[in-house]
C-alpha cells in the first residue's frame, strides 16, 4: 500500500472544504527566505518491496556483534512468544487506564506485574513502573527523603560502586529541590563498598543510604552489614537492585537492615537491547511508605456481585493533584515494555528465571577465567560477583575495545572516565545467552588485540 493513504481527489476535496487551493498555501505565513524550494537531493522515491530490501541490506551492515558488555543492559535469551503477545494489538495500542470499565485488561496486566515484582523484591507493593533504571533510583531518592521524618536533612549517602549513570541522573534530578548525594569509597582490594568509611557518618543526620546489589563492578555487597547500619541509626535504606540476580540473592525485603525501597531497570525480563531503549524502571517499597510512592499502583477488588476487578488505587500524579503536594513529575508509566515484562516473568516462572541467572554466573565465570589465562589480563577485585567482572589491562582499554569491535566482538565497559583510579580496566559481562565457543571466540580475538604491542 502507498505510504500516504490520500487521493488526488481526497487532497483536492480537503482543500476545497477549507478554501485554499494548495498545500502550500498551508503555510504561506513562513518567509519565502526561509523555504528551500525543491528537494533536489532526495532520490526518487521506492516503493515498499524497494524499501524492504533496503532496509534489510543496511541492517544487515551492523552484522550480529558478540556482547560482552551489560553495564545495566543485558542480553538474555526471550522467548518468541513474548513479543508475539506483547505485540498484537490489544496491547500494542492500549494507553491509560483511566477508564477502568473499559480498561480491565491493562489493570489487570499491571496489577500481576505489581505483584511479581514486590514478590521478588520481597516487600509488599510495587508500582507501575518508571521511565527506567536511573530515573526510577532519582525518584527513590527523593520518596526517601519524605519517608524519613525523623531526619531534617536531605543528605544521602550513596555507594560510589553504585551504576555511575544512576548518580549523574540522580544529580540533576534531585539538585535542585535540596538534597544532597555523598559517595561513600570502596575497598581497592575487594571493591566492595567500605564498611570503615560509614564510621566517619557516625552521629550524623543522614537520610537514607543507597546500595547496588549487585554493584556496577558485579561484585557481591555485604548488604546485611550495611543495611543493618543505617536501620540501627534511624537511615532509610535504598536498594538497587538487578531483578534476574533476585532469582538468586537474598532480595531487600530480607536483608538483615530491611531495605524501605527497591528500584532497578527492568530490561533484564523480557526487553532486547534495541540500542539502549525504551526500557523500564521498577519500584518496590514497605507497605508503610506506599503513598509516597510515585506513579500509579493498581488494586484489584470485588465488585458488588463478587466478582474480580481491577482500578487504579492510587495515582501520585500532577495532572490529579496540586503541583506542590505531587510526589513526582511522572506522567505515565512504561505499559508495553512492562507488558513484556509480565509475559516473561510468567513464561519463566521462579525456576526459570533462577536457571537463567545461574546460567549466567557460570558463564561469566567461564568468561573471566578464559580472559585471564591471556597475558596482560587480570582480575581487579578479588570477592564474589554475579555475572559481570572488572579486569584490567596492560594498556588503556578504548584502542583494545576498538579493536575488538573490529573483529565483531562489544567487549566490555571501559572504565577510565568513571574510575580512573582503577586503571586500564574494563567490565564484562556474560548471560545465558553465550556459548562456549563465543566465550573461546572472544578470548582469542583479545589475544591476537593484545599481541602488537607486545611484539613491538
Amino acid at each position: 500500500m502507498a505510504f500516504i493513504p490520500h487521493t488526488p481527489e481526497d487532497v483536492a476535496q480537503m482543500l476545497a472544504a477549507i478554501g485554499v487551493e494548495r498545500i502550500e498555501q498551508l503555510f504561506d505565513e513562513i518567509p519565502p527566505a526561509l523555504t528551500i524550494g525543491a528537494l533536489s537531493e532526495v532520490p526518487e522515491a521506492l516503493n515498499e518491496m524497494e524499501i524492504g530490501r533496503l532496509m534489510s541490506e543496511r541492517a544487515q551492515l551492523d552484522g550480529r556483534a558478540l556482547c560482552f558488555i551489560g553495564a545495566g543492559a543485558y542480553e538474555h535469551h526471550i522467548p518468541a512468544a513474548v513479543w508475539a503477545l506483547a505485540t498484537r494489538g490489544e496491547y500494542y495500542s492500549a494507553y491509560t487506564p483511566y477508564q477502568a470499565e473499559a480498561s480491565q485488561g491493562t489493570l489487570q496486566t499491571i496489577y500481576e506485574f505489581q505483584t511479581m515484582i514486590a514478590s521478588l523484591a520481597g516487600l509488599e507493593v510495587a508500582n507501575a513502573s518508571l521511565y527506567d533504571g536511573a530515573s526510577g533510583f532519582a525518584e527513590a531518592c527523593l520518596m526517601a527523603v519524605r519517608i524519613n521524618r525523623k531526619s531534617r536533612s536531605k543528605r544521602i549517602l550513596v555507594a560510589r560502586s553504585l551504576h555511575p549513570h544512576y548518580r549523574r541522573v540522580a544529580r540533576a534530578t534531585v539538585g535542585n529541590q535540596g538534597l544532597t548525594l555523598e559517595e561513600i569509597p570502596y575497598l581497592a582490594d575487594c571493591g566492595r563498598t567500605s564498611l570503615e568509611a560509614l564510621a566517619a557518618h557516625e552521629g550524623e543526620d543522614i537520610a537514607a543510604i543507597a546500595i547496588q546489589q549487585p554493584n556496577f563492578f558485579g561484585v557481591l555487597e555485604d548488604v546485611d552489614a550495611l543495611s543493618s547500619w543505617a536501620r540501627a541509626r534511624g537511615i532509610a535504606v535504598i536498594a538497587v537492585v538487578n531483578p534476574t540476580s533476585l532469582a538468586l540473592l537474598k532480595p531487600p525485603g530480607e536483608w538483615a537492615g530491611r531495605a524501605d525501597i527497591a528500584v532497578g531497570e527492568g530490561q533484564p525480563l523480557g526487553v532486547p537491547l534495541s540500542s539502549g531503549g525504551p526500557y523500564f524502571g521498577f519500584m518496590a517499597s514497605r507497605l508503610e511508605h506506599v503513598r509516597q510512592m510515585p506513579g500509579r499502583i493498581v488494586g484489584r477488588t470485588l465488585d458488588a456481585t463478587g466478582r474480580p476487578g481491577f482500578t487504579l488505587t492510587l495515582q501520585a500524579r500532577e495532572q490529579h493533584i496540586r503541583r506542590g503536594k505531587a510526589t513526582s513529575n511522572i506522567c505515565t508509566n512504561q505499559g508495553l515494555a512492562v507488558t513484556a515484562a509480565t509475559i516473561y516473568m510468567s513464561l519463566m516462572g521462579a525456576r526459570g528465571l533462577e536457571r537463567v541467572a545461574a546460567a549466567s554466573h557460570a558463564r561469566t565465570h567461564e568468561l573471566v577465567d578464559a580472559l585471564t589465562r591471556v597475558g596482560g589480563v587480570s582480575r581487579a577485585f578479588e570477592a564474589p560477583f554475579f555475572h559481570e567482572c572488572v579486569l584490567t589491562l596492560d594498556r588503556p582499554a578504548g584502542p583494545v575495545l576498538a579493536a575488538l569491535a573490529g573483529r565483531g566482538i562489544l567487549g566490555g565497559f571501559d572504565l577510565a572516565s568513571d574510575y580512573p583510579e582503577l586503571g586500564h580496566a574494563l567490565s564484562v559481562c556474560a548471560t545465558e545467552t553465550k556459548t562456549a565457543r563465543d566465550i573461546e571466540t572472544y578470548a582469542a580475538a583479545l589475544a591476537e588485540a593484545l599481541r602488537p604491542a607486545r611484539a613491538a
